[in-house]
């Protein structure tokens, strides 16, 4: 057998979950990767990454994995090992194919895995935001905040698609109403650098309801996003509400700077991460309205799809779909 018709596993790795499948290529195109098995793990009830591994290698039986793939935000470094920002412990490449027996063990970017899946997500999958339904094929922007904010770009050429990986959840935040600037100086408080994600993420919302409580001089009543976001949907607590307004509108000016910024005009998807919990809340706040307010690149940006992807294993497929093109070629 070829190494691509052997299973493997792919794993999407996130600051709060991880995300494994028992993967291998599929003969349809429309889905070019079968998961035959999945599981979700909480990062912070494992001492690493390769124990996460190790378990769920253990309950596959008697397949027999010798490589693997996962997606993570982050860069692997010569020796192997990868910078990371927001997971709870390191990751090293080269230990966990030791650990493991795997001959091979890579690393994709999280949002350029999820941008190699995009493609095929059924429309059974997305919630419209704005937009047409349908664009020339062109840039595609995937994005998406969770435990951080993570992009990247979609490029088809004639050659295949290219991703582009960024960092745009570290560029800096910028604002567009009084009372954004005057959140930000409030951030700015605790430290001169206060990029995107320091408010367009899990942490973001509780960083967000930090500085608007003490804008208003309001006391603090939640110690997670969930609650916050429990809050703001059941319209119990008009601060809670306000500060998901405040995310929601901050995000869709950052997505439609964007845009802008990468040239996007195939569409854009928003990906994972708090948004799905949130999508009836995203559909009446200022979201569309702020991605809009573009000056004269309002016309340009009016037809773009912007659509919110429900899909759990994206991160998975993407990281399976890379590996079997991209990565698999050799990197």
């Amino acid at each position: 057998m070829t190494r691509s018709a052997k299973p493997f596993i792919a794993a999407d790795v996130g600051g709060t979950h991880v995300r494994i499948g028992l993967v291998r290529r599929s003969d349809d195109p429309s889905h070019p990767v079968s998961v035959l098995q999945y599981r979700k793990y909480v990062c912070a009830d494992w001492p690493g990454l390769a124990d996460i591994l190790e378990d769920f290698l253990g309950r596959l039986g008697d397949v027999g994995v010798e490589e693997g793939a996962i997606a993570s935000a982050g860069y692997a470094l010569e020796d192997g090992s990868v910078i990371t920002v927001n997971l709870p412990w390191g990751i090293s490449l080269n230990a966990i194919r030791e650990r493991l027996g795997f001959r091979e063990f890579r690393l994709v970017n999280d949002f350029e895995a999820v941008a190699h899946a995009a493609a095929y997500v059924d429309a059974s999958e997305v919630l419209q935001l704005a937009g047409p339904e349908t664009a020339p094929a062109g840039p595609t922007l995937v994005v998406g905040p969770g435990t951080g904010l993570g992009a990247a770009v979609w490029i088809p050429t004639a050659k295949g698609p290219v991703v582009l990986a960024t960092e745009a959840g570290q560029a800096a935040l910028t604002t567009g109403n009084d009372l954004e600037a005057a959140l930000l100086r409030e951030l700015l408080r605790e430290r001169d650098h206060v990029p995107n994600e320091h408010a367009l993420s899990g942490p973001g919302l509780m960083n967000l309801y930090a500085a608007l409580a003490k804008l208003r001089g309001a006391t603090q009543a939640y110690a997670s996003p969930g609650e916050i976001t429990a809050a703001a949907l059941d319209g119990s607590d008009p601060l809670a509400r306000e500060s998901l307004e405040v995310f929601c509108g901050l995000l869709g000016s950052t997505v439609g700077d964007m845009a802008l910024l990468y040239g996007v005009h195939g569409g854009i998807y928003l990906a994972g991460g708090i948004l799905p919990q949130i999508r009836e809340f995203l559909l009446q706040s200022s979201f569309v309205a702020r991605f809009l307010n573009k000056g004269p690149m309002r016309e340009a940006l009016e037809r773009i799809p912007v659509k919110l992807v429900e899909h759990g294993q994206l991160g998975v497929i993407g990281a399976a779909t890379w590996y079997l093109g991209t990565g698999a070629g050799g990197r």
